[in-house]
């Protein structure tokens, strides 16, 4: 089987700038087949090497790494944590991301590199990178700006090493204190914890980092606290007390990513719920 990749087409249409970025990814589409397309979908756990070279995949302990050289023909669409997975010197972190986003765009027909996305709730997680308080304590705060500075200031880190995404904010909220990721929300009234969450999305998209919603719905209310456990909760519960932090955060803040839950509700789960992620996140 021949892989050689040819150079991209500089004349396509959806190359052209005088077209929308709407056109041009339309015009792109068009042209992708199924295979590309849904390697667009596809992300690998990579950690950035701590000598500017390559990256290399860790995805999982117990499985066989998946061969770049092999899914790079079709195309790769996300790269996970390149920084938060081991400790790496930042600047040499940057250069090793970089050059695997060349070889990324290389090894594809339409030169597409993939999006770098990174946890950033309490700060970048990475090397060297400042640590801040965690989200308990900006509710703690009931100062929407100051969250938002603080929320830039991550997102001017990140996109300073050539992160695209951050795997924030949690808007969860709070239902029963057993909830091992408790900390990781802003409390337990749905007003403040869209107020406080809609400022760190607004300072995260301000600084050019896509901010993501998570988790999309009901996480925080699995049953007896227990992770990834059921959902039992009703249409109005889900909308008085869980919703509410979601609208706010996606009229006021403009996010471009949300994260579904982990949990199923009523048996369906979440990331199959086509009520809750097309006619609710998307239509409604």
């Amino acid at each position: 089987m021949n892989l050689a990749v040819p150079s991209p087409d500089t004349t396509a249409r959806w190359r052209d700038p005088s077209l929308t970025p709407q056109e041009r990814a339309d015009a792109l589409i068009g042209e992708m087949t199924l295979p590309e397309k849904l390697a667009q979908l596809v992300g690998i756990w990579v950690g950035a090497s701590d000598e500017g070279g390559d990256v290399a995949p860790h995805q999982h302990d117990m499985e066989e790494p998946p061969d770049l050289d092999t899914l790079l023909p079709t195309g790769l669409g996300q790269l996970t944590r390149p920084f938060g997975t081991a400790p790496v010197d930042p600047a040499l972190g940057a250069l090793s991301l970089a050059r695997s986003q060349q070889r990324i765009a290389a090894g594809n027909r339409f030169g597409i590199p993939a999006l770098a996305h990174e946890e950033c709730l309490a700060g970048f997680a990475a090397w060297g990178a400042t640590a801040y308080p965690v989200p308990l304590s900006w509710g703690a705060t009931f100062n929407p700006a100051l969250i938002r500075r603080m929320a830039a200031a991550i997102g001017r880190d990140m996109r300073a090493v050539g992160v695209h995404q951050g795997l924030a904010p949690v808007l969860d909220v709070v239902r029963d204190g057993r909830w091992g990721r408790v900390e990781e929300t802003v409390g337990e009234d749905p007003y403040l914890v869209g107020t406080i969450a809609t400022a760190y999305v607004q300072g995260l998209e301000a600084a050019g980092i896509i901010a993501t919603l998570k988790h999309f719905a009901g996480y925080s209310a699995s049953r007896a606290g227990r992770n990834l456990a059921p959902v039992a909760m009703g249409t109005r519960e889900r909308a008085d007390v869980i919703l509410p932090p979601f609208e706010m955060a996606v009229r006021e803040g403009r996010p471009r990513s949300v994260m579904h839950a982990y949990t199923d509700t009523d048996g369906i789960p979440s990331a199959a719920d086509d009520t809750l992620l097309t006619g609710l996140l998307r239509d409604t």
